[in-house]
């Protein structure tokens, strides 16, 4: 499978969005050459997954450590109750690749931590974080920082749901996770999606936006999302925005000052996924 040509299965497979003048059979290569690591394989993961695979990017990587459970399935659609017990990565590397032959998944069956992350970020091009906790977020974050990595990031609990992209590495105004959030949330303002719960649905509207976020991204069209947040409210139906900017004397891309109302949060919008 050459990254240089498309095949003609592929050209049958990849027609509808190939005709698109933003896309053409050039991008269509782009995405084909792409390596892109999707951390977490659950209900973010699950349609950023699905939407990745059949869109056409050569190269997927999936990283999570944990198994499916009759609790997951509501909203973590890509696996199945034939997969109960299974790695979710397993699990979710088996459905991409029945859903798409022309493309190539990687199984990482372990959690992202401080001791790997830095590792695992750097065979990949874009990383899409679909975790469900600060912690990790914070670790992923720091990786693609010093490596140079653009970092597609979507959380939702409850009935809302954000999404962003980082990319302080490319300076200018860009801005970084912490800027945002200078320093850790203690757990009591981060629930998780098992403490507070998730609307399914929520899940595949930010999951969808993250994962036409990284297309972008490696299309190198339209207006990315580094400097803003993109908010969703199910219940409304509405969407609203809110401007980053660098945060002054910040530890990690040392940023300028931000402008009135912008800059950091002491309080995420949506941290859980």
């Amino acid at each position: 499978m050459s990254a240089h040509a498309l095949e003609i299965e592929e050209h049958a497979y990849y027609q509808r969005q190939m005709v698109l003048p933003e896309w053409g059979e050039a991008g269509q290569l782009r995405l084909k050459a792409a390596r892109v690591l999707v951390v977490g394989a659950g209900g973010l993961g699950a349609p950023v997954l699905q939407y990745l695979g059949a869109a056409g990017v050569g190269l997927i990587g999936v990283a999570d450590g944990d198994f499916v459970e009759v609790s997951n399935l509501h909203r973590q659609v890509i696996h199945t109750m034939d997969d109960l017990d299974m790695p979710k990565t397993a699990s979710a590397a088996a459905r991409l690749r029945r859903g798409n032959p022309h493309i190539e998944v990687v199984e990482h069956m372990f959690p992202v931590t401080a001791a790997n992350a830095a590792d695992l970020v750097a065979g990949y091009d874009i990383v899409a974080d679909c975790t469900d906790n600060f912690a990790t977020r914070d670790v992923l974050h720091a990786a693609c920082f010093a490596l140079g990595r653009t970092l597609v990031s979507g959380a939702a609990q409850m009935t809302e749901g954000t999404v962003t992209t980082f990319a302080a590495f490319r300076g200018g105004a860009n801005p970084c996770f912490r800027c945002l959030y200078p320093s850790p949330l203690p757990p009591e303002v981060t629930p998780t999606c098992s403490m507070v719960g998730v609307a399914g649905p929520v899940l595949t509207v930010i999951g969808g936006l993250q994962a036409m976020e990284v297309v972008k991204e490696i299309l190198g069209v339209g207006d990315g999302l580094s400097g803003r947040i993109v908010l969703y409210d199910g219940l409304s139906a509405g969407f609203s925005e809110i401007q980053l900017a660098r945060r002054a004397g910040c530890p990690c891309c040392g940023g300028a000052a931000p402008a009135p109302g912008e800059g950091a949060m002491s309080q995420p919008p949506v941290t859980g996924g």
